[in-house]
């Protein structure tokens, strides 16, 4: 299973304003490992970056000036991507930003969900595991204990590495118990990386804990022969 965690920056958030990708950043999931391959290009925008834009990821224009055209990189970009899933927080932004420079190079280009198999977004899965809660990227590092201090801007890289780490978090952990072996297509140039990566132990607190304990009470009171895991529990702290 390849996975292609994806990010951006931009000159601006609105395509219908001309605005342009100036930064392209993927890592690589296969089997659930991050293999330490990744596709990374700043980009000549041929335009102005508007001045929220530049607070938010600091690239400016001068920087760019001697950096490729997203025409240059499309097609080594789409034989990255092949048809491994994307995942990417807030996909639509990226999707249609992406979708719209493939097309400026050539219209004959599909949209970006052509090349891909699927495409996963974090922010939606997200909302729906946390309803009613923040899920910014910050939000989410905070909550499963992912160290983004070194975030003190946006950069598409550096949050695609991000991401990765909190997609993991959020779906189970890095590792599949099925596969315990580096994948077999990565070049001998670039190995995988084979370490864990710790993950955080989220410990519940008292009102979590009060309300589990309420629960089994409950369920106590309602089934024919009571709450088997209070029975266990009790058997527990006797022994």
């Amino acid at each position: 299973m390849r996975q292609i965690v994806l990010d951006t920056e931009t000159t601006g958030l609105e395509l219908v304003q001309g605005h342009r990708i100036i930064e392209l950043g993927c890592v690589e999931l296969v089997n659930r490992r991050l293999t330490g391959i990744h596709f990374h290009y700043y980009l000549n925008p041929d335009r102005e970056i508007d001045a929220g834009a530049l607070e938010v990821h600091g690239i400016d224009a001068e920087f760019l000036l001697d950096k490729p055209r997203f025409e240059d990189i499309a097609a080594e970009f789409l034989d990255f991507i092949g048809a491994a899933e994307l995942i990417i927080h807030n996909a639509e932004f990226d999707v249609g930003f992406l979708s719209n420079e493939l097309q400026l190079v050539d219209a004959g280009f599909e949209p970006l969900e052509t090349y891909c198999s699927k495409v996963l977004d974090t922010l939606a899965l997200a909302r729906k595991m946390h309803p009613g809660q923040r899920n910014s990227l910050d939000a989410l590092c905070k909550r499963y204990q992912i160290d983004n201090s070194h975030r003190e801007l946006h950069g598409a890289l550096l949050d695609a590495e991000i991401l990765a780490d909190v997609y993991l978090a959020m779906t189970g952990g890095q590792t599949h118990l099925l596969f315990e072996t580096a994948p077999a297509r990565l070049t001998p140039q670039r190995a995988a990386r084979t370490e864990r990566v710790p993950l955080p132990v989220i410990a519940p607190n008292d009102e979590e804990l009060a309300e589990h304990a309420a629960w089994l009470q409950d369920i106590d009171g309602q089934a024919e022969d009571g709450c088997l895991w209070l029975r266990i529990e009790t058997d527990a702290t006797v022994a």
